[in-house]
């Protein structure tokens, strides 16, 4: 990994009354010249190596990639299967830093999704080594051909971090990625704690509160934690969740939640 270290500041007070996934920082440039980024603005972060890590692991102490390891673990450890045995899809895998926490564990076959170019491009160039595929593509036009060679590696297990809820992986998106995996297969993500609030009426929480109770999924670990620091110096807590998938998700379910 590059060891370059970047000039960032976050805002003052003006910053207090944004939302999380309106949060941005200033990136000041060896010429002198500054740059606003939105924390969502992934495309124009991943360009730059290292900046990704400085601001939400070094800055923000993101500890997000390590605790859905973690519980994934603990959920196959619970059946007494392996977790060298996985094969897992990465869905929204940015620039790897969820593959090589899962790598390092020792997963069996690992293949990255994202549906931007930068995202392929910041792996390659700073982990090339951690996935056996990286496709770029949109799940919620996945075309026949694309599907079936996904499908090809026989995937029983899906992960996803720091990535569902703010409009980045749209809920039939995830569930398309639910449904590629194999039956009995794993499940692990992470959301904002209030995703899970019966009062945030959108489609992805009341899908997920749906889903984590269905018969298409057997919750065996659900955990709130501190995903990271707000730029206010304040925690921001999440929910980490893992289980068993039982079934396919129908499309019925799909249309109810379509925001």
């Amino acid at each position: 990994m590059p060891n370059k270290r970047h000039k960032i500041q976050f805002p003052q007070a003006e910053s207090h009354h944004l939302k999380q996934d309106e949060a941005f920082f200033y990136l000041t440039s060896q010429d002198g010249n500054q740059q606003k980024i939105r924390f969502h603005d992934y495309d124009e972060i991943y360009k730059i190596p290292g900046l990704y890590e400085q601001v939400f692991y070094d800055r923000l102490k993101c500890t997000s990639p390590a605790k859905v390891t973690e519980i994934l673990k603990s959920a196959v450890a619970q059946n007494q299967e392996h977790f060298t045995e996985l094969r897992v899809l990465d869905l929204g895998a940015g620039n790897g830093m969820m593959g090589e926490s899962l790598k390092r564990h020792g997963v069996a076959r690992l293949v990255g999704v994202d549906i931007i170019a930068e995202a392929e491009d910041a792996t390659l160039r700073d982990r090339p080594d951690v996935y056996d595929a990286y496709y770029v593509e949109d799940f919620c036009n996945l075309d026949t051909d694309t599907k079936e060679d996904i499908e090809s590696w026989s995937l029983n297990c899906l992960v996803t971090v720091a990535a569902l809820g703010f409009g980045d992986i749209p809920t039939s998106a995830f569930i398309e990625a639910f449904n590629v995996i194999q039956t009995e297969g794993w499940v692990a993500f992470n959301i904002k704690e209030t995703f899970l609030d019966h009062t945030d009426e959108s489609g992805f929480s009341r899908m997920i509160r749906e889903l984590i109770f269905s018969k298409y999924l057997d919750l065996y670990y659900l955990e709130r934690y501190r995903h990271r620091l707000s730029i206010e110096g304040e925690p921001l807590y999440y929910f980490a969740l893992a289980g068993r998938k039982n079934a396919d998700i129908p499309k019925d379910f799909i249309n109810r939640y379509i925001d």
